[in-house]
């Protein structure tokens, strides 16, 4: 089937309700709708209903067999029908529950019979209307309704509504009695989750939305509103006032139940932002609409929530932003008990970190709303009130960091109550199960410890035993960063007990990982307290990183809590790397250390971390250039492999993960390279390669056939190598070549390692000396070093002289071109008296 034009002008593929739909009127389906809304309509209208010349042909013709059924037509208000008295039901026992008398499931049989070979809208509706009236739904089993859902369709709805919105005259029926039957209609259908997902519900969406945002108003009516406008003469409330556009309760109801069944779907949220939602929502609750702020918030809320949150906010940030502001104006002037309600919805209508907004309107609202929650902080508050407020505060530092949070005093404050909401949550018997509530606040701590981390350990910290007020925590006092550390460190001892108690089997468990990654981040600023707590955690810690790498733990709540965090600071999928990512850091400074170190070893660490790399290294290598990044944590897990190599070199002579990682190295390097992007990583890969290399021996006895992956490895790291240093067309000093500059702060460091391993390279393995020769690195290095006057700096001076000194010992061939360069006394060379004295020359 077609889907129709977006402005539905020309509804071709619905034709209009005719004016025989006058004879059976709108009670006829919302029985079946199982709420208020279908007795009170059901009431307002029996007398019109049972006029039907159709309605009464059908009923002679349905009811020639079953003259006991008593039509079930209340009498009463609906306020008095739900009270359960009997009065107007007949009094019948069938009529109160279940299940179907046998004659009325014959009934029953009939109208589905005549519904699924109706000849017009007056046969169908005429069929509901029986069963509305003599099956109550309450009487009817779920796939009863099915079966009724499936022989009504999504066609009379639609048509309905369309008819209505064009404002055709041929129905007979005010355009409200036609959208009211229609929304009615779509809501009973939308409880069936098939029917939910059909494409022809779908293509309603719009029409429901702009019923939500604008009211009833027909086409024709906006038309003559648009006429009016035009006109010195018209009103502007005329349209405002008319009783068309006004949208009551239940025809509000019946839109929410449908968008929120939507929503429901595993692909709701996607069908519903592709068709205008969020615009819309946003419309009505600016314009206050019927049960907009208490549907249409919440399914915002759904909207903004999860994988579709970065999307959303991207595609209409004017729309949210406006809202936002109003929310923020609306929680400051909320009372007390309302204000701490709001504090859980505000938290949903924040923009991820990621997403760019309006910043001044953004830091208003930020500023706004910490203003509301300093006095709220201050005051005494259970555990059950506290919660929601952290989250929010989680939730502004994510957004605005502590420039807007206020003085140092209140950031102290804030600090210390997330830290002690962890120790009361985390310190409690083993086995005792937190509840989602819990997870959910102490979620947020952890974000508002993280963030406090930063901020203590940062260089600005005023060393002035007091800091004058001022407006965020860059301002803390050395005294006021001390004791932030100190409840810092008790937090953090909390979640090292409760890690202590996990088991295997709650690998998958996102509040684990959430309190992981905490732990971590912690760690990588701070490993001398708690010395002896962190080494004795490390065989979790790697457990529980080693368990996610290889894929042993289910990873689909993890996956879903990446996109539903309650702080919002993770916009990734779940890829399983996720946890040795963040203890990377900390395994940086942990290897350094010797205690940690034997643990570590233990552990198998090393095996670990190459398999980190190599899996890390097939996601990369499959991007094309354009889409090549770097990657942090890539960078940092060769530094933790680089202090295993140098500190403990019998271990890498001899582990097979270390013969891996040497494979790896020869395949990566000669692609980075070429990848400018990737030159700290290429550093990294070329030293770490190069260190290796001077642990092995030379081949000997049969054996004397290099590998073509350890000359493939060593021609790509003289190439690298050589392209860091520039000496230009004329004289004067080097200068760091420009495809280098950008990065040479963060890559000097490991060229200049990588220059002395390479010495060590040649005196272990003399045959690469000749590879030198033949790539051309000693000749350009040579012809550099002769033309310029000097060297960035001694460091760099000194890296340069080992490597050539190894090569003249271990090379002949190189004494003698080095040493011919120093006879002509040009350049830096001549400054390096220990080459000189390597080859013989004074």
């Amino acid at each position: 089937m077609a889907s129709p034009p977006p402005n539905y002008a020309r509804p071709d593929w619905l034709p209009d309700i005719g004016a025989p739909f006058l004879l059976v009127t709108h009670c006829v389906i919302l029985t079946i709708h199982f709420r208020k809304r279908a007795h009170e309509l059901l009431w307002r209208v029996r007398v019109l209903s049972t006029t039907s010349l159709t309605f009464s042909l059908l009923t002679e013709v349905v009811m020639a067999d079953s003259a006991d059924i008593t039509p079930v037509v209340s009498s009463q208000p609906p306020g008095k029908e739900e009270q359960g008295s009997g009065e107007g039901r007949g009094g019948s026992e069938r009529d109160t529950g279940g299940g179907l008398t046998d004659a009325q499931t014959e009934v029953l049989e009939r109208c589905l019979h005549s519904l699924r070979h109706a000849k017009n809208d007056s046969h169908t509706l005429a069929a509901l209307l029986l069963i509305t009236r003599l099956c109550p739904a309450n009487q009817l089993d779920k796939s009863t309704l099915r079966r009724i859902f499936e022989a009504v369709g999504l066609n009379l709805p639609a048509r309905l509504l369309v008819t209505a919105i064009r404002g055709s005259e041929n129905s007979g029926l005010p355009p409200h009695e036609l959208l009211s039957l229609g929304t009615a209609l779509l809501a009973a259908l939308s409880t069936d989750p098939d029917m939910a997902s059909h494409p022809q519900l779908l293509t309603t969406i719009p029409l429901l939305l702009g019923i939500l945002a604008n009211g009833p108003v027909t086409q024709q009516k906006q038309e003559q509103g648009g006429e009016k406008g035009k006109s010195q003469d018209s009103s502007p409330n005329t349209e405002k006032n008319s009783p068309s556009s006004k949208l009551d309760e239940a025809m509000a109801a019946d839109c929410y139940q449908v968008l929120t069944a939507v929503c429901a779907l595993p692909r709701g949220p996607d069908q519903l932002l592709s068709r205008g939602a969020v615009p819309a929502l946003c419309q009505a609750v600016e314009q206050n609409q019927t049960l907009s702020h208490e549907r249409g918030l919440a399914l915002l809320g759904c909207l903004l929530s999860g994988k579709t949150m970065d999307k959303v906010w991207s595609k209409h940030p004017t729309e949210l932003l406006t809202l936002l502001v109003r929310l923020s104006k609306d929680f400051c002037q909320a009372k007390d008990q309302t204000r701490l309600d709001m504090c859980a919805q505000l938290s949903q209508f924040l923009p991820p970190a990621g997403v760019a907004v309006e910043g001044e309107e953004l830091k208003g609202v930020a500023a706004r709303v910490w203003g509301t929650l300093r006095p709220m902080l201050q005051a005494k508050l259970t555990p059950r009130q506290i919660g929601p407020i952290l989250v929010l505060s989680a939730c502004l530092l994510d957004l605005c960091g502590w420039e807007l949070v206020g003085p140092p005093k209140f950031c102290c404050l804030l600090v210390n109550r997330a830290c002690v909401e962890v120790r009361m949550g985390l310190e409690e018997p083993p086995g005792d199960k937190l509840s989602p509530e819990l997870q959910h606040t102490l979620t947020a701590c952890y974000r508002i410890m993280e963030a406090a981390i930063e901020q203590a350990c940062s260089p600005g910290v005023s060393q002035a035993t007091a800091a004058p007020p001022q407006t965020s925590t860059s301002s803390l006092s050395l005294q006021q960063s001390r004791q932030v550390l100190s409840v810092l460190e008790e937090a953090f001892s909390a979640l090292i007990y409760h890690l202590q108690q996990v088991d295997p089997s709650r690998y998958g468990d996102p509040f684990i990982f959430a309190t992981f990654r905490s732990l971590c981040s912690w760690l990588a600023e701070e490993t001398s307290c708690l010395k002896e707590e962190v080494t004795g955690l490390l065989p979790f810690l790697i457990g529980y990183s080693r368990s996610h790498l290889q894929g042993e733990s289910s990873e689909q709540g993890l996956s879903e809590w990446m996109s539903e965090m309650s702080v919002r600071n993770e916009t990734e999928e779940w890829t399983g790397k996720e946890a040795l990512r963040y203890l990377l850091p900390a395994l940086c400074h942990l290897s350094a250390e010797e205690g940690p170190r034997k643990v570590l070893l233990t552990l198998d660490t090393p095996a670990l971390l190459v398999d980190f790399l190599s899996q890390c290294w097939i996601s990369l290598k499959g991007k094309s250039g354009a889409a090549s990044v770097r990657v942090p944590s890539m960078e940092t897990a060769c530094s933790a492999l680089l202090n295993f190599t140098v500190t403990e070199p019998e271990r890498v002579r001899k582990d097979p993960c270390f013969r891996k990682l040497e494979a790896l190295l020869s395949e990566a390097l000669p692609v980075l390279v070429h990848k400018p992007r990737l030159l700290v990583l290429a550093a990294n890969f070329c030293t770490l390669g190069l260190m290796i290399g001077r642990l092995k021996s030379a081949p000997s006895g049969e054996n004397t056939q290099v590998e073509a992956n350890q000359r493939r490895f060593f021609s790509a790291a003289l190439r690298f190598l050589r392209g860091a240093l520039d000496s230009g067309s004329s004289p004067g000093p080097v200068r760091v070549s420009l495809g280098w500059e950008e990065s040479w702060d963060e890559a000097a460091e490991l060229w200049r390692l990588g220059l002395q391993a390479l010495g060590g390279c040649v005196r272990a393995q003399p045959w690469i000396a000749a590879l030198v020769r033949e790539e051309g690195w000693l000749k350009h290095t040579l012809a550099m070093l002769s033309q310029c006057s000097a060297l960035p700096d001694q460091h760099t001076q000194g890296a340069l002289e080992e490597a050539l000194c190894a090569m003249a010992e271990q090379c002949p061939v190189c004494k003698q071109e080095i040493g011919d360069m120093i006879t002509n006394k040009k350049g830096a060379l001549m400054c390096m008296r220990s080459l000189k004295k390597s080859v013989g020359v004074k």
